[in-house]
Protein backbone atom coordinates (compact mmCIF):
# COMPACT_ATOMS: atom_id res chain seq x y z
CA UNK A 1 0.00 0.00 0.00
CA UNK A 2 1.07 3.36 -0.49
CA UNK A 3 3.03 5.63 2.11
CA UNK A 4 2.53 9.25 2.69
CA UNK A 5 3.79 11.86 4.61
CA UNK A 6 0.81 13.83 6.07
CA UNK A 7 1.17 18.04 7.57
CA UNK A 8 -0.13 17.40 11.20
CA UNK A 9 0.65 20.81 12.83
CA UNK A 10 2.76 23.39 12.67
CA UNK A 11 4.14 24.70 16.04
CA UNK A 12 2.79 27.91 17.37
CA UNK A 13 3.91 30.94 17.56
CA UNK A 14 6.72 30.38 14.85
CA UNK A 15 10.11 31.98 15.16
CA UNK A 16 10.17 35.12 13.47
CA UNK A 17 13.69 34.18 11.83
CA UNK A 18 15.70 31.12 10.64
CA UNK A 19 15.31 28.26 12.73
CA UNK A 20 17.99 25.10 12.68
CA UNK A 21 17.40 22.47 14.40
CA UNK A 22 14.89 21.00 17.18
CA UNK A 23 15.22 18.75 19.46
CA UNK A 24 12.85 16.20 21.16
CA UNK A 25 13.57 15.76 25.39
CA UNK A 26 14.72 12.21 25.93
CA UNK A 27 11.52 11.40 28.24
CA UNK A 28 9.20 14.18 28.63
CA UNK A 29 6.72 15.50 25.64
CA UNK A 30 8.58 18.32 24.65
CA UNK A 31 11.04 19.54 21.67
CA UNK A 32 13.40 22.00 21.86
CA UNK A 33 14.13 24.46 18.42
CA UNK A 34 17.41 26.19 18.21
CA UNK A 35 16.86 29.79 16.72
CA UNK A 36 18.49 32.51 15.08
CA UNK A 37 17.72 34.92 17.39
CA UNK A 38 19.74 34.03 20.05
CA UNK A 39 16.90 31.84 21.90
CA UNK A 40 15.68 28.27 22.44
CA UNK A 41 12.27 27.29 22.12
CA UNK A 42 10.67 24.71 23.87
CA UNK A 43 7.09 23.25 22.56
CA UNK A 44 5.21 20.70 23.54
CA UNK A 45 3.88 17.62 21.27
CA UNK A 46 1.09 17.35 22.97
CA UNK A 47 -0.45 21.22 22.17
CA UNK A 48 2.11 21.90 19.69
CA UNK A 49 2.36 24.73 21.07
CA UNK A 50 5.03 27.01 23.11
CA UNK A 51 5.65 26.74 26.57
CA UNK A 52 8.63 28.72 26.91
CA UNK A 53 11.22 30.93 25.63
CA UNK A 54 15.31 30.66 26.68
CA UNK A 55 17.38 32.94 26.07
CA UNK A 56 20.43 35.91 27.78
CA UNK A 57 22.70 33.43 27.66
CA UNK A 58 24.09 34.01 23.98
CA UNK A 59 25.16 36.93 21.75
CA UNK A 60 24.74 35.43 18.34
CA UNK A 61 22.20 32.88 16.68
CA UNK A 62 22.04 29.53 18.81
CA UNK A 63 23.24 26.99 16.19
CA UNK A 64 22.31 24.09 17.55
CA UNK A 65 21.19 22.28 21.31
CA UNK A 66 20.95 18.92 22.91
CA UNK A 67 19.36 17.59 25.69
CA UNK A 68 21.13 15.21 27.92
CA UNK A 69 20.52 11.82 28.42
CA UNK A 70 19.59 9.69 31.03
CA UNK A 71 19.11 12.85 33.40
CA UNK A 72 16.24 11.95 36.02
CA UNK A 73 14.77 14.80 38.34
CA UNK A 74 15.77 18.08 36.35
CA UNK A 75 15.83 18.51 32.47
CA UNK A 76 19.59 19.47 31.23
CA UNK A 77 19.74 21.56 27.93
CA UNK A 78 23.34 22.15 26.02
CA UNK A 79 23.02 24.99 23.10
CA UNK A 80 25.97 26.04 20.96
CA UNK A 81 25.89 29.48 19.71
CA UNK A 82 27.54 31.40 16.31
CA UNK A 83 29.45 33.76 19.68
CA UNK A 84 31.90 30.75 19.51
CA UNK A 85 30.44 29.37 23.31
CA UNK A 86 28.45 26.56 24.65
CA UNK A 87 25.80 26.93 27.06
CA UNK A 88 24.50 24.54 30.00
CA UNK A 89 20.75 25.00 31.43
CA UNK A 90 19.39 23.55 33.80
CA UNK A 91 15.63 22.84 35.11
CA UNK A 92 14.02 20.49 37.44
CA UNK A 93 11.06 18.24 36.42
CA UNK A 94 8.50 18.80 39.18
CA UNK A 95 6.08 16.17 39.27
CA UNK A 96 8.27 13.81 37.27
CA UNK A 97 11.26 11.71 38.33
CA UNK A 98 12.29 8.87 35.96
CA UNK A 99 9.77 9.22 33.15
CA UNK A 100 6.34 9.59 35.60
CA UNK A 101 5.01 12.70 34.95
CA UNK A 102 1.64 14.16 36.52
CA UNK A 103 -0.99 14.42 34.10
CA UNK A 104 -4.59 15.06 34.20
CA UNK A 105 -7.79 13.83 32.99
CA UNK A 106 -6.99 14.99 29.62
CA UNK A 107 -3.68 13.46 29.04
CA UNK A 108 -1.62 17.07 29.10
CA UNK A 109 1.34 16.61 31.19
CA UNK A 110 2.12 19.36 33.75
CA UNK A 111 6.08 18.62 34.56
CA UNK A 112 6.80 22.25 35.39
CA UNK A 113 4.19 23.43 38.18
CA UNK A 114 1.88 24.79 35.55
CA UNK A 115 3.71 25.17 32.51
CA UNK A 116 1.43 23.27 30.64
CA UNK A 117 -1.08 25.20 31.23
CA UNK A 118 0.16 28.08 30.18
CA UNK A 119 1.29 30.08 32.39
CA UNK A 120 2.83 33.84 32.76
CA UNK A 121 6.19 33.67 29.68
CA UNK A 122 8.63 35.36 32.38
CA UNK A 123 7.89 32.76 35.65
CA UNK A 124 8.39 29.98 33.01
CA UNK A 125 11.65 31.63 31.34
CA UNK A 126 12.90 31.70 35.00
CA UNK A 127 12.61 28.08 35.47
CA UNK A 128 15.04 27.28 33.19
CA UNK A 129 18.80 28.49 35.41
CA UNK A 130 21.95 29.36 33.00
CA UNK A 131 24.86 27.58 34.63
CA UNK A 132 27.50 27.73 32.58
CA UNK A 133 29.43 28.87 30.07
CA UNK A 134 31.89 26.83 28.08
CA UNK A 135 34.37 28.86 25.90
CA UNK A 136 37.76 27.46 24.19
CA UNK A 137 36.52 27.24 20.03
CA UNK A 138 38.14 30.82 17.76
CA UNK A 139 34.62 30.34 15.99
CA UNK A 140 31.08 29.27 15.12
CA UNK A 141 29.80 26.34 17.38
CA UNK A 142 27.86 24.02 14.75
CA UNK A 143 26.95 21.14 16.54
CA UNK A 144 27.03 19.21 20.24
CA UNK A 145 26.68 16.26 21.97
CA UNK A 146 26.12 14.46 24.83
CA UNK A 147 27.75 10.75 25.21
CA UNK A 148 24.80 8.51 26.50
CA UNK A 149 27.67 5.93 28.63
CA UNK A 150 29.78 8.75 30.03
CA UNK A 151 29.71 12.52 31.68
CA UNK A 152 31.13 13.83 28.56
CA UNK A 153 29.68 16.26 26.00
CA UNK A 154 31.17 17.06 22.59
CA UNK A 155 31.27 20.08 20.78
CA UNK A 156 32.59 20.90 17.12
CA UNK A 157 32.75 24.34 15.26
CA UNK A 158 34.09 26.33 12.18
CA UNK A 159 37.34 26.82 13.70
CA UNK A 160 38.27 22.97 12.46
CA UNK A 161 38.37 21.66 15.68
CA UNK A 162 36.43 18.88 17.92
CA UNK A 163 36.23 19.91 22.08
CA UNK A 164 35.44 16.88 24.28
CA UNK A 165 34.46 18.04 27.85
CA UNK A 166 34.00 16.16 30.96
CA UNK A 167 31.44 17.27 33.85
CA UNK A 168 32.90 16.86 36.80
CA UNK A 169 29.53 17.84 38.90
CA UNK A 170 27.06 20.24 38.34
CA UNK A 171 28.10 23.24 36.46
CA UNK A 172 32.04 22.13 36.32
CA UNK A 173 33.13 21.35 33.22
CA UNK A 174 37.14 20.05 32.04
CA UNK A 175 38.53 20.09 28.77
CA UNK A 176 39.74 16.24 27.99
CA UNK A 177 40.58 16.53 24.40
CA UNK A 178 40.88 19.20 21.96
CA UNK A 179 41.20 17.30 18.21
CA UNK A 180 42.20 19.11 15.23
CA UNK A 181 42.84 16.20 12.36
CA UNK A 182 39.69 17.68 10.32
CA UNK A 183 41.37 20.55 7.45
CA UNK A 184 37.87 22.06 7.39
CA UNK A 185 34.51 22.80 9.37
CA UNK A 186 33.01 20.32 11.72
CA UNK A 187 29.54 20.25 11.09
CA UNK A 188 28.26 17.79 12.98
CA UNK A 189 29.40 15.77 15.99
CA UNK A 190 27.40 12.30 17.27
CA UNK A 191 28.32 9.58 19.80
CA UNK A 192 27.96 5.74 19.33
CA UNK A 193 24.67 4.56 21.50
CA UNK A 194 26.99 2.31 23.77
CA UNK A 195 30.73 2.94 23.35
CA UNK A 196 33.08 6.13 23.75
CA UNK A 197 32.93 6.10 20.20
CA UNK A 198 32.64 9.68 18.35
CA UNK A 199 31.92 10.20 15.13
CA UNK A 200 32.70 13.87 13.22
CA UNK A 201 31.85 15.35 9.97
CA UNK A 202 33.48 18.26 7.97
CA UNK A 203 33.77 20.86 5.21
CA UNK A 204 36.29 18.83 3.95
CA UNK A 205 34.22 16.35 2.67
CA UNK A 206 35.71 13.51 5.01
CA UNK A 207 34.20 11.65 8.65
CA UNK A 208 36.70 10.53 11.52
CA UNK A 209 36.11 8.39 14.31
CA UNK A 210 37.64 9.47 17.36
CA UNK A 211 38.01 7.32 21.14
CA UNK A 212 40.31 7.15 23.83
CA UNK A 213 43.66 5.65 23.59
CA UNK A 214 45.62 5.28 26.79
CA UNK A 215 45.57 9.27 28.11
CA UNK A 216 44.44 10.49 25.38
CA UNK A 217 41.91 10.51 22.48
CA UNK A 218 42.69 10.23 18.51
CA UNK A 219 41.55 9.12 15.15
CA UNK A 220 40.55 5.47 14.73
CA UNK A 221 39.10 5.45 11.36
CA UNK A 222 38.86 7.75 8.68
CA UNK A 223 35.97 7.61 6.71
CA UNK A 224 36.56 9.24 2.83
CA UNK A 225 34.23 9.10 -0.19
CA UNK A 226 31.82 11.59 -0.10
CA UNK A 227 32.65 13.94 -2.66
CA UNK A 228 31.52 17.36 -1.18
CA UNK A 229 30.73 18.74 2.74
CA UNK A 230 29.13 16.01 4.97
CA UNK A 231 26.66 17.79 6.88
CA UNK A 232 25.08 15.17 9.25
CA UNK A 233 26.43 11.85 10.51
CA UNK A 234 23.89 9.63 13.21
CA UNK A 235 24.61 6.38 14.38
CA UNK A 236 21.27 4.06 14.39
CA UNK A 237 19.36 2.68 17.55
CA UNK A 238 21.13 -0.95 18.76
CA UNK A 239 18.14 -2.68 18.11
CA UNK A 240 16.56 -1.32 14.49
CA UNK A 241 18.28 -4.82 13.17
CA UNK A 242 15.30 -6.64 14.67
CA UNK A 243 13.04 -4.53 12.04
CA UNK A 244 13.74 -6.80 9.40
CA UNK A 245 11.78 -9.35 11.08
CA UNK A 246 11.63 -12.10 13.79
CA UNK A 247 14.30 -14.73 14.05
CA UNK A 248 11.64 -17.08 13.23
CA UNK A 249 11.29 -15.92 9.65
CA UNK A 250 14.57 -15.49 8.69
CA UNK A 251 16.73 -17.57 6.47
CA UNK A 252 20.05 -19.43 7.75
CA UNK A 253 21.38 -16.95 5.74
CA UNK A 254 19.84 -13.58 6.66
CA UNK A 255 19.73 -14.96 10.32
CA UNK A 256 23.94 -15.16 9.58
CA UNK A 257 23.47 -11.41 8.51
CA UNK A 258 21.60 -10.63 11.42
CA UNK A 259 24.59 -12.35 14.03
CA UNK A 260 27.17 -10.05 12.09
CA UNK A 261 25.41 -6.84 12.71
CA UNK A 262 25.32 -7.72 15.97
CA UNK A 263 28.59 -8.36 16.11
CA UNK A 264 30.17 -5.38 14.81
CA UNK A 265 27.22 -3.39 16.41
CA UNK A 266 25.33 -0.04 15.05
CA UNK A 267 26.30 1.66 11.59
CA UNK A 268 26.33 5.31 11.12
CA UNK A 269 24.56 7.14 8.62
CA UNK A 270 25.83 10.38 6.74
CA UNK A 271 24.44 13.16 4.03
CA UNK A 272 26.53 15.47 1.93
CA UNK A 273 25.97 18.55 -0.35
CA UNK A 274 27.31 15.63 -3.19
CA UNK A 275 23.33 14.48 -2.61
CA UNK A 276 24.39 11.21 -1.44
CA UNK A 277 22.72 9.31 1.80
CA UNK A 278 25.77 6.38 3.05
CA UNK A 279 25.37 3.67 5.33
CA UNK A 280 28.80 2.80 7.13
CA UNK A 281 29.30 -0.55 8.96
CA UNK A 282 32.32 -1.83 10.96
CA UNK A 283 34.51 -4.50 9.69
CA UNK A 284 34.46 -7.38 12.08
CA UNK A 285 38.55 -7.68 12.95
CA UNK A 286 39.77 -11.67 12.51
CA UNK A 287 40.84 -13.41 15.25
CA UNK A 288 45.16 -13.88 14.95
CA UNK A 289 45.66 -16.37 12.68
CA UNK A 290 47.22 -19.77 14.62
CA UNK A 291 51.24 -20.92 13.66
CA UNK A 292 51.96 -23.85 15.37
CA UNK A 293 50.14 -23.07 18.45
CA UNK A 294 50.95 -19.75 18.56
CA UNK A 295 48.89 -16.60 17.14
CA UNK A 296 50.60 -14.66 14.01
CA UNK A 297 51.60 -11.31 14.74
CA UNK A 298 48.94 -8.70 12.24
CA UNK A 299 50.37 -6.50 9.84
CA UNK A 300 51.76 -3.57 11.59
CA UNK A 301 49.10 -1.15 9.98
CA UNK A 302 46.13 -2.63 11.21
CA UNK A 303 47.15 -4.73 14.56
CA UNK A 304 45.98 -2.12 17.09
CA UNK A 305 42.41 -3.13 18.53
CA UNK A 306 42.29 0.92 18.44
CA UNK A 307 42.31 1.45 14.69
CA UNK A 308 38.97 0.21 12.98
CA UNK A 309 38.01 0.11 9.61
CA UNK A 310 34.60 1.21 8.42
CA UNK A 311 33.21 0.75 4.76
CA UNK A 312 30.37 2.09 2.76
CA UNK A 313 27.43 -0.72 3.16
CA UNK A 314 24.84 0.83 1.07
CA UNK A 315 23.87 4.35 -0.70
CA UNK A 316 20.48 5.21 -0.32
CA UNK A 317 17.97 5.77 -3.25
CA UNK A 318 19.19 9.39 -4.72
CA UNK A 319 15.93 11.46 -4.23
CA UNK A 320 17.11 14.96 -3.65
CA UNK A 321 18.33 17.10 -6.16
CA UNK A 322 20.27 19.45 -4.08
CA UNK A 323 22.84 19.26 -0.75
CA UNK A 324 21.41 16.86 1.88
CA UNK A 325 21.57 18.96 5.38
CA UNK A 326 20.13 15.92 7.69
CA UNK A 327 19.18 12.14 8.35
CA UNK A 328 17.55 11.13 11.43
CA UNK A 329 17.51 7.08 11.89
CA UNK A 330 14.35 5.99 13.60
CA UNK A 331 14.94 4.18 17.07
CA UNK A 332 11.54 2.37 16.97
CA UNK A 333 11.17 1.48 13.30
CA UNK A 334 14.41 1.81 11.38
CA UNK A 335 13.37 4.36 9.24
CA UNK A 336 14.96 6.74 7.18
CA UNK A 337 13.84 10.44 6.89
CA UNK A 338 16.44 13.32 5.45
CA UNK A 339 15.69 16.58 4.38
CA UNK A 340 17.70 19.49 2.43
CA UNK A 341 18.49 22.32 0.38
CA UNK A 342 15.38 20.43 -2.47
CA UNK A 343 12.55 21.70 0.45
CA UNK A 344 11.53 17.57 -0.02
CA UNK A 345 11.29 15.62 2.67
CA UNK A 346 12.08 11.96 2.29
CA UNK A 347 11.42 8.51 4.09
CA UNK A 348 13.39 5.15 3.48
CA UNK A 349 12.69 1.61 4.75
CA UNK A 350 15.26 -1.17 4.78
CA UNK A 351 14.07 -4.62 3.23
CA UNK A 352 15.26 -7.83 2.63
CA UNK A 353 16.76 -8.14 -0.82
CA UNK A 354 14.65 -10.98 -2.60
CA UNK A 355 16.29 -13.20 -5.03
CA UNK A 356 15.85 -12.35 -8.94
CA UNK A 357 15.94 -15.94 -10.67
CA UNK A 358 15.16 -14.37 -13.56
CA UNK A 359 18.32 -12.97 -14.30
CA UNK A 360 20.19 -15.32 -12.38
CA UNK A 361 20.93 -13.19 -9.02
CA UNK A 362 20.43 -14.87 -5.91
CA UNK A 363 20.51 -14.32 -2.03
CA UNK A 364 24.12 -14.08 -1.14
CA UNK A 365 25.68 -15.78 2.01
CA UNK A 366 26.48 -13.57 5.21
CA UNK A 367 30.20 -14.01 4.34
CA UNK A 368 30.11 -13.57 1.10
CA UNK A 369 27.61 -9.96 1.25
CA UNK A 370 30.42 -9.17 4.30
CA UNK A 371 33.50 -10.05 1.08
CA UNK A 372 31.43 -7.39 -1.25
CA UNK A 373 30.90 -5.10 1.30
CA UNK A 374 34.05 -4.94 2.18
CA UNK A 375 35.76 -4.61 -1.47
CA UNK A 376 32.97 -2.04 -2.29
CA UNK A 377 34.72 1.39 -3.09
CA UNK A 378 33.07 4.22 -1.77
CA UNK A 379 31.99 5.61 -5.04
CA UNK A 380 30.22 2.46 -6.32
CA UNK A 381 26.68 3.11 -7.49
CA UNK A 382 24.30 1.25 -5.76
CA UNK A 383 21.37 1.02 -2.84
CA UNK A 384 22.11 -2.34 -0.80
CA UNK A 385 25.01 -4.15 1.17
CA UNK A 386 23.87 -7.61 -0.13
CA UNK A 387 21.16 -9.07 1.46
CA UNK A 388 18.94 -5.76 2.28
CA UNK A 389 18.21 -3.09 0.18
CA UNK A 390 16.68 0.50 0.63
CA UNK A 391 13.52 1.89 -0.43
CA UNK A 392 12.13 5.17 -0.45
CA UNK A 393 8.74 4.63 0.69
CA UNK A 394 7.18 8.18 1.02
CA UNK A 395 8.14 11.65 0.04
CA UNK A 396 6.54 15.71 -0.17
CA UNK A 397 7.89 18.55 -1.89
CA UNK A 398 8.38 22.05 -0.57
CA UNK A 399 7.24 21.10 2.78
CA UNK A 400 8.48 24.38 3.64
CA UNK A 401 7.27 26.61 0.79
CA UNK A 402 9.92 27.69 -1.03
CA UNK A 403 12.39 27.61 1.86
CA UNK A 404 15.21 25.62 2.88
CA UNK A 405 14.95 22.85 5.15
CA UNK A 406 17.53 22.69 8.25
CA UNK A 407 16.51 20.13 9.85
CA UNK A 408 14.05 16.33 10.68
CA UNK A 409 14.29 14.22 13.27
CA UNK A 410 11.73 11.64 14.27
CA UNK A 411 10.04 11.96 17.80
CA UNK A 412 6.98 9.91 19.69
CA UNK A 413 3.83 11.04 18.81
CA UNK A 414 2.14 12.87 22.30
CA UNK A 415 -0.84 14.48 20.80
CA UNK A 416 -4.53 13.50 21.68
CA UNK A 417 -4.74 11.95 18.02
CA UNK A 418 -2.19 9.42 18.51
CA UNK A 419 -2.82 6.06 17.16
CA UNK A 420 -0.63 3.48 18.39
CA UNK A 421 1.82 3.42 21.61
CA UNK A 422 5.29 3.34 19.32
CA UNK A 423 3.67 5.59 16.86
CA UNK A 424 6.60 7.83 15.77
CA UNK A 425 6.01 11.69 14.35
CA UNK A 426 8.35 13.62 11.95
CA UNK A 427 9.75 17.08 12.82
CA UNK A 428 10.88 19.68 10.45
CA UNK A 429 12.64 23.05 11.29
CA UNK A 430 13.28 25.69 8.45
CA UNK A 431 14.53 29.03 7.47
CA UNK A 432 10.76 30.22 7.28
CA UNK A 433 11.29 29.99 10.98
CA UNK A 434 8.43 27.34 11.33
CA UNK A 435 8.75 23.99 12.77
CA UNK A 436 6.51 21.51 11.44
CA UNK A 437 5.02 17.96 12.30
CA UNK A 438 4.24 15.07 10.08
CA UNK A 439 2.81 12.21 10.27
CA UNK A 440 3.74 8.73 8.15
CA UNK A 441 0.69 7.43 6.83
CA UNK A 442 0.42 3.91 5.14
Amino acid sequence: MPTTIHHLATLSPPCNTRTWSSTPHPHLPIIATACSDKTVRIYSLQTFQQQSIISGGHKRSIRSCAWKPNSRGESVLATGSFDASAGIWRRWEEGGGKGEMAGGEDGEVDFTGGLAGGGDADQEDEEWRFAVILDGHDSEIKCLSFSPTSPLLATCSRDKSVWIWEELDDDNFETVAVLQEHEGDVKCVAWHPSEELLASASYDDNIRLWREDVDDWACCALMTGHSGTVWWVEFEDANNIYALGSSDSLSEEQKAYVQLRLKVGPRLISCSDDMTIRIWRRVAKDKPEQMNGQSKAPSIWKNRDFEEEWVVEARLPQVHERPVYNVSWSRKTGKVVSTGSDGKIVVYEERWRTAKEEDGDVVMSAQAADDAVAKQSNGEEGTGGGLTEWVAVAEVENAHDVFEINHVVWAPRADKGKRTEDEEIIVSTGDDGEVKVWTLDT
